[in-house]
């Protein structure tokens, strides 16, 4: 499943070669703590058009054989970054998924012999690359010459998956075209004006965060490594174009628009050529179809003007009328009945579920009852004594009945709001005696509306606060998410994150607080719901600023969190979903990994 940040550039070596060291600046790691760790998709050799796959033989072909570094998983480099698992390797380079031991986080490490041709290539567009600064790249972090090795170290987004892999099942939605080209285009645009081309723009290249947003990976370095190279400007913005057009295509048609096919996707026929999307598969997007025209075709066709350069392409796409965002499905929360209702009816909801439903028959009426015998009279004063005494009996009993059972019933109710209200908060039934939705007095319950949110960071260290919106924008397939921490649950037993993290709501001013529901991203994560006091005029910076307790701490084994409807209602501007302990990361073994999806606070 989680990153937007740019990584901060530091210095932290130098180039062991004097030439290149008076050629660029030292590009460094970032420092401290990234908001967010990242990740890059591997991009394998067999993964290049053809014409690239040519290209880069020619080169090969030129070149002093200079075999790629031999390491092993494992294995350090700059005694300082941990190789873990090897996503590509051929003669000239290898790259690998490692570790930077001393900020604890994953990294993409690129690795060629300090004496192979292209290593100065390298050197240089990593740099380069690393001076853009641009947060739709997937960031160069260090880029150093260490003995007989060069290595590249680059972001690694954990939670984004390659356009590769989303196109292996399915096209993609209209509008989810448009933004991929929409995109492409602008960062491409902007690289360009900067002097910088990718050349090697390929699905995997292309990596699609959780927020909706793609960066691309290996600009400049990925066609560098391959021996990729172009001279031509003008050259060099044609071929990115055309690249994105080919991208486009694919994710309206499902297939690669040469006849040679690749990335997983069959070809277009030999005798067909090349042709607009809508030739291929019916009911694609007009303007979107055009736009493939436009910049693979040539010609285009009609009254089409071919599109060359990324600028070009930007701004026929700002042309295009608005493709349509499709509507979101709405937020539903499952509801469970009450503990009262269920005491009080234990066959309700087997009753409830079944699917046929069986007629009341009338009960037969009771026979008349005959009146009782009348009792012999009680002679005299004895028979009104007695009738005295057993009346102070029975009146007697009557009250020690009366005050036993409200005794227990209050119990039971000061039980339910209290105990039923902090540990059911977590099991999705609702406390404090009743049903969710309805209120303290049996009026129903309002959606609150939250002026904003932030995430909790009590020690000043953000993990993703430019996604803390995510969580209450109303979309459940958004989310904040926070970084994949290594070996333990608790934010990886982090000093910085002792105290947990999670998302804090502003109401916006003190309101009477009778229900929290929150979806969650995924299963398995330990949190609790806290509020500020009502007199707390802003945020709380730490734990000890939420004095009220919602629900209490605990494992949701689902991802629907509901507290209840509280006994009595909380006043606070402030509310704290609190997380203390992150579900294992899917995608990482050994890993793990939380976050919010959606808050909704009810009063």
């Amino acid at each position: 499943m989680q990153a937007d940040a740019t990584a901060e550039l530091t210095e932290t070596g130098e180039v062991t070669e004097s030439a290149e060291a008076a050629e660029a600046a030292q590009v460094t790691a970032a420092a401290e703590v990234a908001e967010e760790p990242a990740t890059v998709a591997a991009v394998t050799s067999a993964d290049a058009p053809a014409e690239d796959a040519k290209a880069a033989d020619a080169a090969a072909a030129e070149e002093p054989s200079v075999a790629a570094p031999v390491r092993h998983s494992g294995d350090r480099i700059a005694r300082r970054y941990r190789l873990e698992e090897c996503t590509t390797s051929n003669e000239v380079f290898s790259s690998w998924r490692a570790v930077d031991e001393k900020l604890r986080r994953a990294v993409g490490i690129h690795l060629i012999a300090a004496a192979h041709p292209r290593a100065k290539r390298v050197l240089a567009a990593a740099r380069q690359a690393a001076l853009l600064g641009d947060p739709r790249f997937v960031q160069v972090l260090d880029a150093v010459v260490d003995g007989d090795i060069v290595y590249v170290v680059r972001e690694w987004l954990p939670d984004a998956t390659g356009l590769d892999t989303l196109l292996l099942a399915e096209p993609l939605e209209p509008y989810e075209a448009y933004q991929l080209v929409r995109q492409l285009a602008d960062a491409m645009n902007a690289a360009h004006r900067r002097g910088l081309a990718h050349l090697r723009l390929t699905p995997a290249s292309v990596l699609r965060t959780d927020s909706g947003q793609h960066r691309i990976d290996g600009l400049a370095v990925n066609a560098a490594l391959r021996g990729i190279e172009s001279d031509d400007k003008t050259d060099a913005a044609l071929q990115d174009t055309r690249a994105i057009g080919a991208l486009l295509f694919a994710s309206l048609t499902h297939r690669w628009p040469y006849p040679e096919g690749g990335h997983g996707l069959r070809g277009l026929p030999r005798d067909l050529g090349t042709v607009p999307a809508e030739r291929v598969k019916a009911g694609v997007h007009r303007g979107l179809s055009d736009l493939t025209a436009r910049t693979l075709c040539t010609p285009p066709g009609g009254k089409l003007t071919p599109i060359t350069t990324p600028e070009e392409l930007a701004k026929a796409i700002a042309e295009l009328p608005k493709v349509r965002q499709p509507e979101p499905e709405p937020l539903v929360l499952p509801s469970y009945p009450s503990n009262r209702d269920a005491g009080r009816r234990p066959g309700a909801a087997a009753s409830s579920a079944a699917t046929t439903v069986t007629p009341s028959v009338p009960r037969p009426p009771r026979p008349p009852q005959a009146p009782p015998a009348p009792q012999p009279a009680l002679p005299g004063r004895s028979g009104k004594a007695l009738k005295w005494a057993v009346s102070l009996v029975v009146l007697g009993a009557i009250a020690l009945g009366s005050w036993g059972t409200a005794e227990a019933l209050m119990s039971r109710n000061n039980a339910g709001s209290t105990d039923t209200q902090l540990s059911q908060g977590q099991g999705g039934q609702s406390g404090g005696g009743h049903q969710s939705g309805q209120g303290n007095t049996g009026r129903s319950l309002k959606q609150l509306s939250l002026s904003s949110d932030s995430e909790f960071s009590p020690l000043d260290v953000p993990i993703a606060g430019a996604k803390a919106p995510m969580a209450i924008d109303g979309k459940s397939d958004t989310a904040w998410i926070t970084s994949s921490y290594n070996g333990y649950p608790n934010f990886g037993n982090l000093p910085t994150r002792k105290d947990g993290s999670g998302i804090v709501v502003d109401l916006g001013s003190v309101q009477s607080v009778s229900e929290v529901k929150v979806l969650l991203p995924f299963a398995g994560q330990a949190q609790e719901i806290l509020a500020a006091p009502a007199g707390a005029t802003s945020e709380p910076l730490d734990l000890s600023g939420f004095t009220q307790r919602i629900s209490n701490d605990g494992l949701l084994a689902g991802t629907s969190l509901d507290s209840g409807v509280l006994a009595k209602p909380v006043q606070t501007r402030y509310v704290l979903i609190h997380v203390t302990s992150l579900p294992a990361d899917a995608s990482q073994p050994g890993n793990y990994r939380g976050g919010i999806s959606e808050i909704q606070v009810l009063g």
